[in-house]
């Protein structure tokens, strides 16, 4: 069955004809940042079966993910494999992926997710914070049109798929009865495994696809990814990365209002993919 129909847009809407290459094409820690992206999302079908399992029983919600969100982000991942290659053609994209892929898939099991459904579903909403996060900034950083268009559209299915998660986390919050320090605990482990393993794992294997005489080498590996996810740090949006992340917590507004302000300060530091 095509799930074509129900998607809020398709690659072939995109004309990657208009790329203005000469735009985009010398910017390496936008390479680095785009291409990286592209195997995290391209490997989304892997956490999507782990999560429909997670949610055994619930229909709606494993139908959802089944029927769209999972397809919603493999067509991400498509569309930026797409872009790549358009814009560095030279860059062996799939022999990369399969590189990946091979890592990315001993890691991401189902002893990652949160015994408890609804705070897996409050664990849910820090990763769709970071990806919305992370392409609100790309759409920042770039003024080649036909990315803008991309990573716009990316940023609200994001954002979209955010409110969905969040839609179910009510309501096992309600089943469940668990408390704010619980879904913080939620929060912070998340936000420590998106900074650790995802982006890290990601960015190697385009160095190593990209530099394959300097692989093993951390220290050139580091100078080439602090320097991209700097990039992204320097275009975060804090203040809506902020709001998103606090909103499972259902802070008082006054308490809620109080700790925006401090907090977007560091947002920087909390989602570097």
């Amino acid at each position: 069955m095509s799930y074509a129909a129900s998607l809020p847009w398709t690659l072939e809407s995109l004309d990657l004809s208009r790329i203005d290459v000469a735009r985009v094409r010398h910017d390496e820690d936008l390479f680095f940042l785009l291409c990286s992206s592209s195997f995290v999302e391209s490997g989304s079908d892997l956490y999507t079966h782990n999560l429909v399992d997670h949610f055994a029983g619930d229909q709606e919600l494993q139908t959802w993910l089944s029927q769209h969100w999972e397809h919603e982000e493999l067509q991400h991942g498509r569309a930026l494999a797409a872009y790549v290659k358009a814009v560095w053609p030279e860059f062996d994209w799939e022999a990369g992926f399969q590189a990946f892929w091979k890592e990315y898939g001993a890691v991401c099991t189902a002893d990652q997710l949160e015994p408890s459904r609804g705070l897996e579903l409050a664990a849910r909403c820090v990763v769709e914070t970071g990806t919305a996060s992370l392409y609100r900034a790309l759409n920042d950083i770039t003024d080649e049109p036909v990315l803008k268009e991309l990573t716009g559209r990316i940023k609200s299915d994001e954002v979209r798929h955010y409110k969905h998660f969040y839609q179910h986390y009510r309501l096992y919050r309600e089943r469940e009865g668990f408390g704010r320090y619980k879904v913080f605990r939620a929060i912070l482990r998340r936000v420590n495994e998106i900074k650790s393993e995802d982006s890290d794992i990601a960015l190697r294997h385009v160095f190593n696809q990209c530099y394959p005489q300097h692989r093993g080498d951390e220290a050139a590996f580091r100078r080439i990814s602090n320097r991209a996810q700097g990039l992204l740090r320097r275009n975060i949006p804090a203040e809506m990365t902020v709001k998103m992340l606090l909103k499972p917590l259902d802070l008082p507004p006054r308490l809620q209002n109080a700790m925006e302000k401090p907090l977007a300060k560091i947002a920087e530091k909390l989602f570097l993919h």
